[in-house]
C-alpha cells in the first residue's frame, strides 16, 4: 500500500511504499531530507457521500451520465447556403419571367426557405453549455418555428390593408414598413426563444436571420415592399 508524501521544502507530492513509513530519505525532486509519515499519520481526504447506492467496496453502482457533444453547424451551413443560392436563383428567374409575382408563390418561397434558415440559425445561437436538440426533436421544433415565422408575414399583408386602409401593403411608407417589420421580428424572437429554449437575444438573432434574408430575396425578385413617401 502506498503512502502519500508531500515535501515540506518544494511541496512536491509523490507516493512511497509503506515499508518506508517513519523513515527519512531524499525528496526525489529537491533532494532535501524528509521524513515519510507513518500510516497512522497519513491524511486521507474522502469525497462527500453522493447518496447513491454502493457496492461492497463502497463504489457507486450508478453509471455517470455522459454528454455527447453534437456538431450541427456544418450540416446546417451546407443546407442554408444551398437553400439561399436556390432562392436567389429563383428570385432572379421570377423577376425575369414575370412582371407581377403571384402572392401564393411568395408565400411558398417564404415557407420553404424557413427550415434551412431556422436549422442553421439554431446551430449558431444555441447555448453550447446545454445539450442540443437533435434527431426528431430538432426536426419537429424546426418545422414548428418555420411555420410560425412564415405565417408572421401575414402581419405585413393584412395590417396595412385593414388598419391603415391601403389597397396594397406596398403603398405604405418605409417608416410604417420599419415599424411593422420590427413587430414581426419581435414576435419571431418570442417564438424562437420559446421553441428552442433560448435566451431572448438569441431568439432575436434567429428570427432576424430569417426575416432579413427573406426581405433581401424579395427585393432581388423586384417586389416593392414600401413606398418612399
Amino acid at each position: 500500500m502506498a503512502i502519500q508524501v508531500t515535501c515540506p521544502n518544494c511541496l512536491k507530492r509523490f507516493q512511497v511504499s509503506d515499508k518506508f513509513a517513519g523513515k527519512t530519505g531524499p525528496c526525489p525532486n529537491c533532494k532535501k531530507e524528509i521524513k515519510v509519515p507513518d500510516a497512522s499519520e497519513e491524511v486521507v481526504i474522502h469525497a462527500p457521500d453522493d447518496g447513491a447506492p454502493k457496492d461492497r467496496q463502497g463504489v457507486s453502482i450508478l453509471k455517470p451520465l455522459k454528454r455527447t457533444e453534437t456538431d450541427v453547424t456544418r450540416k446546417g451551413m451546407i443546407i442554408t447556403f444551398g437553400a439561399i443560392l436556390l432562392a436567389v436563383a429563383a428570385a432572379v428567374g421570377l423577376r425575369m419571367g414575370m412582371e407581377t409575382i403571384p402572392a401564393y408563390i411568395l408565400a411558398l418561397v417564404a415557407l420553404l426557405l424557413a427550415p434551412p434558415l431556422v436549422w442553421s440559425g439554431y446551430s449558431f445561437v444555441r447555448d453550447s453549455e446545454l445539450e442540443p436538440h437533435v434527431g426528431p426533436d430538432l426536426r419537429n421544433r424546426v418545422l414548428i418555428l418555420s411555420v410560425i415565422l412564415a405565417a408572421l408575414w401575414l402581419v405585413y399583408v393584412f395590417v396595412p390593408s385593414y388598419v391603415m386602409e391601403y389597397d396594397s401593403p406596398a403603398e405604405m411608407s418605409y417608416l410604417w414598413f420599419g415599424i411593422i417589420f420590427a413587430v414581426m421580428v419581435g414576435l419571431g424572437a418570442l417564438a424562437s426563444a420559446a421553441t428552442f429554449d433560448l435566451e431572448m437575444l438569441n431568439g432575436l438573432t434567429l428570427a432576424g436571420l430569417y426575416f432579413i434574408v427573406t426581405v433581401v430575396l424579395a427585393l432581388i425578385s423586384g417586389l416593392t415592399l414600401a413606398t418612399n413617401v
